[in-house]
């Protein structure tokens, strides 16, 4: 809960937290989800819950999801950039989408023209593709490939408004 109120007095709109962090201390304060959502919150930021490729779509608990404001999936470990993505965890995905429908579902890590389709098939709404676009060329390009590829999608769903 260090970060919280620096990233909101930096004038951060968002804060995602790993889900595995709560684990090392389950019995602190400090280390609860919901606590944490809630001095997300209270902070004026939205909260996000991410889950790393090794866990579990069903930690992710009813009560956690009906706190936080979306799910993050990370396809790849967390730790640094340009990793090769984990097709594993697109189930997760789809896996909290069905479970989740209204949530903002998140995906990242190895997210480029190439996967995005896949997670946004599976429910994801919201990527983050680092090396992807900063690695890119062109990367305005790479950034309607992906806006095209998760657009096409919600449409197919209907719930592009």
């Amino acid at each position: 809960m260090r970060w919280i109120d620096d990233v909101a007095g930096a004038g951060g709109a968002s804060y995602t937290f790993h889900l595995e962090a709560c684990f090392q201390k389950p019995d602190s304060a400090d280390h609860d989800p919901l606590a944490i959502i809630d001095r997300i919150h209270a902070s004026g930021m939205r909260a996000g819950v991410a889950i790393s490729p090794d866990t579990p779509s069903e930690k992710i608990t009813d009560s956690i999801a009906a706190k936080a404001d979306l799910l993050l999936v990370m396809t790849v470990h967390p730790g640094r950039g340009g990793q090769k993505f984990i097709d594993a965890c697109v189930v997760k995905i789809a896996e909290l989408r069905a479970r989740f429908p209204q949530k903002d579902i998140q995906v990242d890590g190895g997210v480029g023209p190439k996967t995005v389709k896949p997670c946004a098939e599976a429910g994801s709404n919201v990527v983050v593709a680092g090396t992807a676009v900063f690695g890119a060329p062109q990367p305005g390009v790479v950034i309607q490939e992906l806006k095209h590829a998760i657009e096409t999608e919600l449409r197919k769903a209907g719930t592009l408004t």
